[in-house]
């Protein structure tokens, strides 16, 4: 399976920690990369520093076996017209875009093998996450391939599965920022000073997160194994696990999401 050379179209915030986790993976030279991209972010201009195209001519566009298809959503049509006449009739395009469709692609691409995957930012750091589906195994597997170096890959077994997906693991590291903000402004409210709130909450959820991972136990036990009973943390957890509590409002914030990553498609 060819991979290289792998065009990237759009190195924003994820096009850009794509790149950037597979230059700290080492998984392929930046010579077999192609940025397209008019304002490309740091990490693309570090692989062009290492020896990646940035935005060259039409012949070596056509070289890509490869197009990680990662622009903004709202100009994804008129970035994929121009771009599909330029790019050979047998590379494989990835499309990381929310809630547009194999269906959709298609219609933008032609006969190309498509995947679609819905990564985290993580994979600037190697802990990132990856939904995967596709209809065609060869551009499945290439999409495996590209991913796996950069994290965790998840196949999907239905495209429409690809909006919970979205909502649960794509757009996520944003809730879990926003619970880290709000814990602070409770740790505030306490009495701590925004200084030491900030470091205590984000310093604790980290640790904690990091543990979750190295571990491999249930977060489920995890919490047990911290939770006296009738102690402080189960005071807390009445309210979090309460009617109103966490479980309640995650669904509805995940099926939000979800509804919305419909409706981009629509």
């Amino acid at each position: 399976m060819k991979l290289a050379p792998i065009l990237v179209a759009g190195a924003g915030r994820m096009g850009g920690a794509i790149i950037a986790g597979w230059r700290l993976a080492g998984a392929w030279p930046a010579s077999d990369l192609i940025i397209l991209d008019p304002s490309p972010g740091e990490a693309a201009l570090a692989a062009v520093a290492e020896g990646a195209r940035l935005n060259p001519g039409d012949a070596a566009i056509a070289q890509a076996a490869t197009v990680v298809f990662a622009v903004k959503p709202q100009v994804w049509r008129s970035a994929a017209a121009d771009l599909a006449p330029l790019i050979a009739p047998g590379a494989s395009v990835i499309s990381i875009l929310a809630g547009i469709g194999v269906a959709d692609l298609a219609s933008a691409f032609g006969e190309r093998p498509l995947a679609r995957v819905m990564p985290t930012t993580a994979a600037a750091i190697g802990k990132g996450t990856a939904s995967v589906f596709a209809t065609d195994p060869a551009a499945w597997a290439r999409a495996r391939a590209l991913f796996e170096p950069l994290g965790v890959v998840v196949d999907l077994a239905s495209e429409d599965l690809m909006h919970a997906a979205t909502a649960a693991s794509g757009s996520a590291p944003a809730y879990l920022y926003a619970f880290i903000e709000a814990l602070q402004s409770a740790a505030v409210a306490a009495g701590l000073a925004p200084g030491a709130a900030a470091r205590l909450a984000r310093s604790t959820i980290t640790g904690a997160a990091a543990l979750l991972d190295e571990s491999g136990q249930d977060p489920a036990e995890l919490r047990r194994q911290v939770t006296s009973p009738d102690g402080t943390t189960q005071a807390a957890l009445d309210v979090l696990m309460g009617e109103a509590g966490l479980s309640g409002l995650l669904e509805r914030a995940v099926a939000a999401a979800a509804a919305r990553s419909r409706e981009l498609g629509a």
